[in-house]
């Protein structure tokens, strides 16, 4: 079968189209899914059997991702994100006239760290932007610090600690999705090697955050004073007591441990959401509302991957993938560099449609994985590869939550262009170092 009219082939390309013209991602994966059934030779009953029995495959991902946004809800409730804002705050006023080098560091050094913590210690994942960043944006203003550099540093901590690190959304990310993703595709090896084949393409994130601070955004940058409106809670948040944060912070390292020891992620925030609404004196009926306000947080994402899940069914089910493999041996050949430059350069382009790295490995790996092995690669090596494929593009994709969240938080004052000053910036430090790090592992693994 030509490659260019394989189902596999034609059915991501039509996803990718739709979603790039703003089409619903779960109505274009769905669509696609079926017209690849279709092309293959399966019928419709047939088609829809397959996609449907995929769609269970992404039901344990999708409830972890709403369990973990009501964990962050509770954290947000109980006022331990808006203390660590206030923190910050002060110790930029104190310093704001003697150390105004210091005052930098401090922000963007107090940033990074609050972002990486909110995708595996404090998982709260873009929740705290909203509270942390626009207060601090007055001071942005008054350092002439450029914004594109919090863009970077923001979305550094949301995407290279998920990829890299298996622990709240990494877990997810590696444990979850990628490992099972990669062994039903076929592919033999232990869960713990998946973060040493993404620690190089993980320097390649290192390097593009120091390239955007210390190169392209160093110099200042003017702003004007602008009155913006207070974010404000739904319900009142408190400044918690010592003695309250310390007793949240206990309850979220347990809630991690929790995490840890059942190896269940859904558990974990579970028991995290139930001992910090407890503990807070939340109202049964008032935590009822904090756990919907939760799952809508993470409600999209959750269906995507199901979705995901489902095209990813038909896709095997069509017969397309051996196709695809054998049509793409004989284009690749044995050169194992060009192969996977172009395997990266695809993993760019449905990301970017898709706008979800997590939402892309069903889709990658049944592709991939079979292609890498019939290539060659070394089981490392078809990790670095599927995994890096699937974060490229989260990082530079307009629809991507690790773009629109730094977003939503440095454009409080109308001051911050959401393509040029923070898709551009983060595609470029982020997305291009992933392409030339993740081939660089897929080589050398």
């Amino acid at each position: 079968m030509s490659l260019l009219i394989n189902p596999v082939v034609l059915s991501v390309c039509l996803m990718l189209v739709l979603s790039l013209l703003k089409v619903n991602v779960i109505i274009a994966l769905t669509v696609s899914a079926l017209l690849g059934g279709l092309l293959s030779g399966l019928s419709l009953s047939d088609t829809i059997k397959a996609f449907e029995g995929g769609l269970g495959d992404g039901a344990e991902i999708a409830l972890s991702y709403a369990l973990l946004g009501a964990f962050a809800v509770a954290i947000s409730r109980s006022g331990l994100t808006d203390l660590i804002a206030h923190k910050i705050i002060r110790n930029v006023e104190q310093h704001r006239e003697t150390h105004l080098s210091l005052v930098k560091w401090m922000m963007l050094g107090a940033i990074i760290i609050m972002a990486v913590c909110s995708q595996n210690l404090v998982p709260v994942h873009i929740a705290f932007i909203p509270i942390l960043i626009p207060p601090l944006t007055a001071a942005f203003n008054q350092l002439n610090l450029d914004r594109r550099i919090i863009a970077c540093c923001i979305t550094f901590g949301l995407v290279t600690t998920y990829m890299w690190l298996p622990y709240g959304f990494g877990s997810i990310f590696l444990n979850q999705l990628l490992y099972g993703n990669i062994t039903s595709a076929g592919l033999n090896i232990e869960q713990s090697q998946l973060p040493l084949a993404m620690t190089i393409p993980a320097l390649g994130m290192v390097l593009g955050l120091l390239l955007a601070i210390f190169v392209s955004y160093r110099k200042p940058r003017q702003y004007q004073h602008v009155e913006r409106d207070v974010l404000v809670h739904s319900e009142p948040v408190t400044t918690p007591s010592a003695v309250r944060s310390m007793m949240n912070i206990a309850i979220i390292v347990a809630a991690l441990a929790i995490n840890v020891y059942t190896g269940s992620i859904i558990i974990g925030a579970l028991a995290g959401f139930l001992m910090l609404t407890t503990a807070s004196g939340i109202r049964p009926q008032n935590s009822q509302d904090l756990f919907i306000e939760g799952v809508k947080l993470m409600a999209l994402i959750g269906f995507i991957m199901i979705a995901a899940n489902g095209f990813a069914s038909v896709m095997k089910a069509s017969g397309g993938v051996p196709d695809l493999v054998a049509s793409a041996e004989q284009i690749l050949g044995s050169n194992k560099a060009f192969a996977a430059a172009v395997l990266l350069l695809m993993g760019l382009l449905i990301t970017m449609g898709i706008g979800s790295s997590f939402s892309t490995i069903p889709i990658i790996a049944a592709i991939y994985v079979p292609l890498a092995l019939s290539l060659g690669f070394s089981e490392l090596a078809t990790v670095a590869l599927v995994g890096t494929a699937a974060a490229l593009g989260d990082a530079g994709s307009p629809a991507s939550d690790s773009t629109l969240g730094p977003t939503a938080g440095l454009n409080s004052d109308g001051q911050h262009d959401h393509i040029w000053d923070t898709v551009v910036p983060t595609f470029l430090h982020f997305n291009l170092p992933l392409l030339v790090f993740g081939w660089i592992a897929a080589i050398v693994l």
